[in-house]
């Protein structure tokens, strides 16, 4: 079985939702849109207070090269342009909107027909990409246009699918694989005519057998297409590890896929783009999926963009009394809500409950050097040593020791004995030495 050959944890998967079908979460009375949904400059708010907006319309434009659009989610009235506390935790602008009907953009085509004929060319997708407000659906949310664009002087021969979804408890990509196959490869179609490209590897953990039988029938009838089951292991879903799986080539440290001629692209993403191509469809809904092992009803559903975690938490079957701590994503990589009105958003792929039995985090010891931290590294990192780097403030030298690379996955701290807060500090670390790395560009 395909996987990365180094590290790797396996946590228990508790796919709750594996077996429930895709439902459409009913418009909310009112939305908060953020203007940042992606890496990058956040887009410019291009309407006004007492506007009246339709579901589909761009609300705010793009600024700059790694950027992209923000449509609105419904219809209605701009009620005004505010902060709101986004899933990250911070405070950001967003467009408020109260829902009056649901009134599309004339251009979007809403027809349950399956449209096979790509009449766009390479460029072409690549802008509507960027007009519709496309990004990267398994988490980065990094902007698909500006993913698609090969600079000068590279080249891709392959494009990778994820189809790993790896994380626990979350099922979205899953669900999008057996319900919505045909579109979704289309969209890898799509994929790889804007890249220029004749292959495409769909690597998907083996325990989604459903998912890879349907999807290796289907891929017949696709030229260039082949569906390659992977290793459970945990972060097998990640860009480098996922490279390495299906290829063997090893992206150098502080590099991109590109630079060992390959792109890789979400299954969320993918279907995304079929829309947006096929269907002229902006991205201003998404799959999430609503789970925890008290919720009397999870599931997965449609979410319209600026859609309050409330509101999904009440499809669920409301919020189980036991309820000790609410994750945005998944629960190695995800981060915790301080409240349940915090907008659904592009890059949110799950809301998870944890019960006050599994939400306590537990009393820290002292380092053992087990070295297990090293071991589940599949970065070949020395988490231990990152985390005391950090912890004493020797930045220096935790840029050193490659701490840029690290892709924040969790794994040090899952298979830690001692408890320790490894991915904090290292997350501290990181950010202070990419911001030491930024100072020192502006001062040249």
């Amino acid at each position: 079985m395909k996987t990365f050959p180094i590290g790797g944890v396996h946590p228990p998967e508790n796919k709750l939702t594996a077996g429930c079908v895709i439902q459409q979460l009913p418009v909310p009375q009112s939305v908060a849109i953020p203007i940042l949904q992606h890496i990058g400059t956040p887009a410019t708010v291009i309407v006004n207070k007492g506007d009246t907006v339709k579901t589909g319309q761009v609300i705010a434009a793009s600024k700059g090269i790694v950027s992209t659009n923000i449509h609105s989610s419904v219809s209605g009235k701009v009620n005004k342009i505010d902060t709101i506390i986004d899933t990250t935790g911070y405070k950001q602008t967003a467009v408020f909107i109260d829902v009056q009907g649901d009134e599309w953009v004339d251009t979007i085509d809403r027809s349950d027909e399956i449209l096979t004929d790509i009449k766009l060319s390479s460029e072409e997708i690549i802008k509507r990409c960027l007009e519709s407000g496309i990004v990267g659906l398994g988490g980065a949310t990094f902007p698909s246009h500006v993913k698609l664009t090969v600079p000068s002087g590279k080249k891709c021969d392959v494009l990778i699918i994820n189809g790993a979804e790896c994380e626990p408890y979350l099922t979205s990509d899953h669900r999008i694989m057996l319900e919505r196959g045909e579109q979704f490869l289309i969209g890898v179609t799509i994929l790889m005519k804007a890249l220029k490209v004749t292959r495409s590897m769909i690597g998907i953990e083996s325990n989604k057998t459903d998912a890879i039988e349907h999807l290796t029938n289907l891929a017949t009838a696709f030229q260039g297409i082949t569906v390659h089951p992977l290793k459970v292991k945990y972060p097998q879903g990640a860009e480098k590890q996922l490279i390495k799986a299906l290829i063997n080539r090893e992206v150098p440290s502080g590099r991109l896929p590109l630079d060992v001629n390959t792109v890789v692209h979400n299954v969320g993403t993918a279907f995304a783009v079929y829309e947006a191509v096929q269907k002229n469809k902006p991205l201003f809904e998404r799959v999430v999926t609503i789970t925890g092992k008290s919720l009397s009803k999870p599931g997965n559903y449609f979410v319209r963009i600026g859609t309050p975690v409330s509101k999904l938490i009440e499809a669920a079957g409301g919020l189980p009394e036991d309820t000790g701590k609410i994750v945005s994503g998944g629960p190695m990589m995800g981060k915790s809500l301080n409240n349940t009105e915090v907008p659904i958003v592009k890059g949110t792929s799950g809301i998870i409950l944890f019960p006050e039995s599994e939400s306590e985090r537990m009393q820290s010891e002292s380092c053992i050097r087990c070295a297990k931290c090293i071991s589940a590294c599949a970065l070949n990192l020395e988490p231990y040593l990152l985390m005391t780097l950090s912890e004493k403030g020797l930045f220096e030298r935790a840029e050193k020791e490659r701490i840029t690379d690290c892709m924040e996955c969790g794994s040090c701290s899952y298979i830690c004995p001692a408890q320790r807060p490894l991915l904090d500090y290292i997350r501290l670390g990181k950010s202070t030495v990419i911001k030491m790395a930024r100072e020192r560009v502006v001062k040249k």
